[in-house]
């Protein structure tokens, strides 16, 4: 498997990926094309050293940027680093050149869940099971406070056991978009799968339209066609916002119950992922629910107060990872990360202490996060503390806004030598000492 890392391409490592015969950073050869979108090309290619086969996603720099969409970009890497799950394609690397990004991943054989249901309707018994796999990640990926906010069969891919993969995380946000009413009000989404909410143009929960959307491909796959379908797009819309639909007369009770609960307009009265588990036709055919409660313990264990990193994170540690080099951002947020054996909660006293004497308000955000303020706005910044192991936490410092020269100053000579534990003792208490 390939290192998780990012890796910038010398200018004569990079051929073109038109040609089948084109090796990145000499080890990917590229191999036929799987798909095109505006801004990226997705290929098939090998790993010429392991022989392993690998999904190529090449993003144009220039369209990107001129497009507005390097945060856009660097969102989806960023989420895609955070998820590690039986069904969802794994990025493994990224490679950036002078004029291209390529994510390497997990490459899946199977092809679209779309071509199968474009095929007709399947049986209720592969509906259940590509659903209950389709559960199993969204379930994971909120509670790992990611939302894809895209779901369509078209983002659905199947390996060779036929298994289903969930891909394509370009419109996924992150619960660090939140507002704070708690919701996203970001316009997004594929039209004949996006939820009421969104198209009432009011705030919305990114796991409710998700479910939302997991409800319009359950229709899908048990009927063959879509519960809101219309020539007219305001029409269809309508249908949508009222959520009128009729499930095909094959559906069974039970199916068409679930389809109901997920399909339900008031989002408030929509079913959850919890009362999804628990439901008797979710679960039949599952010998064991294991599979899904280890990945949800998995998570709570992480999202926990002392956040445990997986191995992409550490190595994301590395300034090689500084997504702003993709892009040659001038201003970029300055970062610094180092380790220490303190507890936690020691450090986080000690920089709150440090911060007051210096004049700066501090406030604890999720986890140990702490934001520290300058009275005056000349300094904006964050730490945040993270466990790496059980006696080892990582603390990673920001600077958000403000001057640079002040930042440098407070935290190297102020902050920094109080979290490390290294500060000299105040002059008054270095005279009582004496």
């Amino acid at each position: 498997m390939p290192d998780s890392s990012v890796t910038m391409l010398e200018p004569g490592n990079n051929s073109s990926s038109s040609s089948s015969s084109s090796l990145l950073l000499g080890r990917y050869e590229l191999g036929k094309l799987l798909g095109c979108g505006a801004f990226a090309k997705v290929y098939h290619a090998r790993n010429v050293k392991s022989g392993h086969s690998v999904a190529i996603k090449s993003i144009s720099k220039h369209k990107v940027m001129k497009s507005g969409l390097v945060a856009h970009i660097k969102r989806e890497i960023a989420i895609m680093r955070r998820l590690r799950h039986p069904h969802i394609v794994k990025l493994y690397e990224v490679l950036a050149s002078r004029s291209k990004i390529y994510f390497v991943m997990e490459y899946v054989r199977g092809g679209e869940l779309f071509a199968k249901v474009a095929k007709g309707k399947l049986p209720e018994e592969a509906a259940r099971r590509y659903f209950q796999q389709l559960i199993s990640a969204i379930g994971y990926c909120h509670s790992r406070g990611v939302y894809h906010r895209d779901l369509k069969p078209e983002n659905l891919l199947l390996d060779e056991n036929g298994d289903l993969k969930v891909s394509d995380f370009g419109l996924s946000a992150v619960s660090e978009q939140i507002r704070n009413d708690g919701l996203f009000y970001t316009l997004c989404g594929t039209p004949a799968y996006v939820a009421p909410e969104i198209l009432a143009k009011r705030g919305y929960n990114g796991a409710k339209v998700d479910l939302w959307s997991c409800g319009v491909i359950l229709f899908v796959l048990s009927a063959g066609y879509l519960p809101f379908n219309d020539p007219n797009l305001m029409a269809m819309y309508r249908k949508i916002y009222k959520g009128e639909f009729r499930c095909p007369r094959w559906t069974s009770p039970e199916m068409k119950g679930m389809i109901h609960r997920l399909l339900e307009a008031n989002p408030a009265k929509r079913i959850t992922v919890d009362e999804i588990v628990n439901d008797p036709w979710f679960r039949r055919g599952i010998k064991d629910l294991k599979d899904l409660k280890f990945h949800e313990e998995e998570l709570k264990e992480e999202t926990e107060e002392f956040r445990h990193l997986n191995a992409f994170d550490i190595i994301s540690f590395s300034p090689g990872f500084d997504l702003s080099r993709l892009f040659n951002d001038r201003v970029a947020a300055e970062v610094e990360r180092f380790l220490s054996p303190d507890p936690a909660e020691d450090i986080a006293e000690r920089l709150e202490e440090a911060a007051r004497r210096e004049g700066l308000e501090t406030k604890r955000g999720k986890a140990w996060r702490i934001d520290l303020d300058g009275s005056n706005g000349d300094l904006v910044a964050s730490v945040e503390i993270r466990h790496l192991t059980e006696s080892l936490v990582v603390v990673e410092a920001r600077r958000i806004g403000g001057d640079v020269r002040t930042y440098e100053r407070m935290w190297k000579e102020k902050l920094k030598p109080a979290v490390t534990g290294r500060q000299s003792p105040p002059p008054a208490a270095a005279s009582a000492a004496c």
